[in-house]
């Protein structure tokens, strides 16, 4: 099985055989790692006959032939024209990038590639699951809306990046509050990123992209299923530390998240509702498994405690004021343009420490993110 750890050994070429055979229909992380040890690498499966791929197990029928339309597609010699596609800022983050979250690695359906768009500086964060992730029902009660919105705003005040679905309900309760007190959201959609939904999200999207990171596992101008929106409960609970459940009924994607959440032995924390309302019924059984009670939004903060984005004085905003002289060392070493792993070898310091200057150097307009987990000077 890849993992995380595997980056070290990419080249530009490696990666762009990866991510082109991350493109084909049917073919998920697993089975590209069989092809590419079987075959030994994927430039050299590329290049095999139909006749091999028949014996690998997992590959039907079906799937060999989706394989065999694919590879017709691109044709023999796919990587020129792969990589001015891939040049066209499009975001993408790949199995085997320094910053991609492992722990999404281990999930029983790892991701092939995740699309992105928003600040690259929170990928760091997220890779070591520095965030909490707020989820619900689409059609909750006023308290539950309420509740949202005041647990979005005080973990974004506390600096903690705040993990939903932009969904109706619940998720877009808690991003409108996370956005209103500076933070920065993180929305996982079920849709690939240039789509919206629901449509009257499209400004709340527009803010999350501005201000947190949109990301998706879809493709661009793949077609939405509804099983799209159930997977991604595992890519929110699997770049979190911890997971709020503010309201849902029996049937709901949340208590799939939830469920995540107790198999990953993570913190659980739920918001109790009226035993009558069954928009709660889902979330209030939760209570009798061992979730934690969340009365006020504060008692979550004291728990957790500051976040990984919280500023020196409490009472700055969070992404205020002028990048600190401190920072010069860090600016002198980006020069042109680095990765964060140039910048951890040229500054001898952590990605724990360098990540939140470089989002707070990003967030005041100083640098701009790009692929790779690189920065450049803007």
């Amino acid at each position: 099985m890849l993992r995380a750890a595997d980056a070290g050994g990419w080249d530009r070429e490696q990666r762009l055989w990866w991510l082109l055979w991350s493109g084909c229909p049917g073919l998920g992380l697993r089975r590209v790692v069989a092809i590419r040890d079987s075959f030994c690498s994927l430039a050299v499966a590329w290049a095999s006959p139909p006749e091999p791929f028949a014996a690998l197990a997992g590959l039907g029928p079906v799937a060999c032939r989706q394989l065999e339309r694919y590879r017709a597609h691109w044709g023999p010699d796919p990587l020129p024209r792969l990589a001015r596609e891939s040049a066209g800022g499009r975001r993408v983050l790949l199995p085997a990038d320094p910053a991609f979250p492992p722990a999404l690695l281990a999930l029983e359906r790892p991701p092939l590639r995740l699309h992105w768009q928003g600040r690259g500086g929170l990928w760091p964060l997220l890779r070591r699951r520095q965030a909490i992730a707020v989820v619900g029902t689409r059609r909750p009660s006023r308290h539950g809306i309420g509740m949202a919105e005041a647990i979005g705003a005080a973990l974004a005040q506390a600096g903690w990046p705040v993990v939903s679905g932009l969904a109706e309900g619940i998720d877009g309760a808690v991003h409108h509050g996370c956005l209103a007190r500076g933070g920065q959201p993180v929305a996982v959609l079920g849709t690939p990123l240039e789509r919206v939904y629901p449509r009257h999200h499209r400004e709340l999207q527009a803010e999350v992209a501005a201000q947190g990171l949109l990301l998706s596992e879809l493709s661009p101008g793949t077609s939405v299923q509804p099983g799209h929106f159930a997977a991604r409960n595992r890519l929110q609970v699997g770049l979190a530390q911890a997971v709020v459940v503010v309201e849902c009924p029996l049937r709901s994607g949340a208590l799939h998240s939830a469920a995540l959440a107790m198999q990953q032995e993570l913190p659980l924390w739920v918001v109790p509702a009226d035993a009558g309302k069954a928009s709660a019924a889902g979330s209030n059984r939760l209570l009798a498994q061992d979730a934690t009670v969340l009365l006020d939004p504060a008692d979550l903060i004291r728990q957790l405690g500051p976040g990984p984005l919280a500023p020196a004085d409490p009472s700055a905003p969070l992404g205020a004021g002028a990048p600190r002289a401190a920072d010069a060392a860090l600016l002198s070493a980006l020069g042109h343009g680095a990765s964060l792993e140039q910048l951890c070898l040229a500054l001898e310091q952590s990605a724990s420490v360098l990540a939140p200057r470089l989002l707070a150097l990003e967030l005041n307009g100083v640098v701009r993110a790009e692929p790779g987990l690189c920065w450049r000077p803007v």
